[in-house]
């Protein structure tokens, strides 16, 4: 919701102060005057951190730190548990003499009270509606999540499965009232399944731009040890595992628990929802990635690289040199895909002739893609020198404008930081 009306203009920026929206917001913070300590600011995706003596704010709540487990408010409002049936205003008159458990943006401190304040905040504050209404219209509608929303009618309750405490007895349907956009929605893994893939950039229907969604799934705090993730974002809890970063969320009430988890660089997503407690002694979610990261990586190494050939690979074909140091063959495949060869005596001694080829995929005007079809090291040793042949997979080449022959009289791989790689008339000799 944060981040839609973002986009849409409705918030100025992710980092706006509460104040802005909520007109007299206090709340006591002293831990915020802090000498010589690091503190990081994030401002629209950008981080920056101060080590100097700073006089901070005496809120500094921002709605991105609210979504972000960052706010320093409390867990929940001081007097109300979680099925308080109150008011916004009322929260926020409840808050006037509270205090602030962290300096704001200095702590990683879940809190069910920012994420509904938040959200209640930017329903009826910002939009002038009501927030299950606004969710149910411009998120569920619009991703199709048809078996997702937040009231609980006896139809429905008919076909949701029964929460069970450990003991086996049955658990009760709690309505969590004002709290409700903290963790009161039923679901199903089908329906949730369409909100990760539209997360990761690969479902049909699309709630937030490209360059949104890599801001929304950015890990933006390193967390103290006592935290139980090692960072936390927008609103995840993030954790590494086998090199990947796991994002989260995990959901308990009597009787349920929930998991929602992307692995962003692999696509993939689990979502894991229990009627029953959830296992203190094993995370299924860690243990089921333990064998499903594996699994996708050798999936990729194994699976046939697509390459696409230019229109037309005449005016790439020939020699080229970097600043006669290395030189390069480029040649047309059985399928006029451009097979590159590099030679010369310091290449040759340095790297071993089946990483010495690379193919070429065709991207558009003239860009092309390095392509190792075959698996490689990352790190290739060699005596006291290495190479980083990772750095060169993937990597652009930007051949330059054809001449009056029709040939393309060099290219560059900005990537790489090298420049000026120019064609050549014919081999090169050498001379030991």
């Amino acid at each position: 919701m944060l981040y839609r009306l973002w986009e849409d203009g409705k918030v100025g920026s992710l980092d706006d102060p509460l104040e802005k929206y909520v007109e007299n917001f206090t709340i006591k913070n002293p831990l915020g005057k802090t000498k010589n300590s690091e503190l990081k600011y994030v401002t629209d995706g950008l981080i920056f951190l101060d080590s100097s003596e700073v006089q901070i704010r005496s809120s500094s709540v921002t709605l991105r730190r609210m979504a972000s487990h960052l706010s320093g408010l409390p867990r929940r409002l001081r007097s109300t548990n979680l099925l308080w049936k109150g008011k916004t205003q009322a929260a926020i008159s409840l808050l006037q003499d509270d205090v602030l458990v962290a300096d704001p943006g200095t702590k990683c401190h879940y809190s069910n009270l920012a994420f509904s304040l938040l959200a209640h905040v930017l329903a009826e504050r910002v939009l002038g509606l009501n927030y299950q209404r606004w969710i149910t219209d411009n998120i569920l509608g619009r991703l199709g999540m048809e078996d997702t929303g937040f009231d609980i009618t006896p139809s429905i309750q008919s076909h949701m499965a029964v929460g069970v405490y450990a003991n086996g007895q049955p658990a009760p349907l709690y309505d969590l009232g004002w709290y409700r956009p903290s963790g009161q929605m039923f679901s199903t893994a089908a329906d949730l399944a369409k909100l990760a893939m539209m997360l990761l950039g690969a479902y049909h229907r699309k709630l937030l731009e490209p360059d949104t969604l890599k801001i929304m799934l950015t890990p933006l705090f390193h967390c103290d040890k006592d935290y139980f993730a090692n960072r936390t974002g927008t609103p995840w809890e993030v954790n590494e595992q086998l090199g990947y970063e796991l994002l989260r969320k995990d959901g308990d009430l009597d009787g349920y628990s929930a998991t929602f988890s992307l692995v962003p660089r692999l696509k993939i997503s689990m979502i894991v929802l229990m009627a029953g407690t959830r296992s203190q002694n094993q995370d299924v979610i860690t243990k089921a990635y333990s064998y499903i990261i594996p699994a996708m990586e050798r999936a990729f190494r194994d699976a046939k690289r697509v390459l696409v050939p230019p229109p037309n690979p005449a005016p790439y074909v020939g020699f080229y040199t970097y600043n006669n140091i290395t030189f390069y063959e480029i040649k047309a495949g059985p399928e006029r895909v451009l097979i590159m060869q590099q030679f010369g005596p310091q290449i040759e001694s340095l790297i071993p002739e089946r990483y010495r080829t690379i193919k070429l995929s065709y991207l558009v005007d003239r860009v092309f893609k390095v392509v190792f079809e075959k698996q490689y090291p990352c790190i290739l040793h060699v005596g006291s020198a290495s190479v980083s042949l990772e750095a060169q997979d993937g990597q652009l080449f930007n051949f330059y404008m054809f001449d009056k022959f029709g040939l393309s009289p060099g290219f560059d791989a900005p990537g790489l930081n090298t420049y000026n790689v120019v064609r050549i008339a014919h081999r090169p000799i050498f001379s030991k």
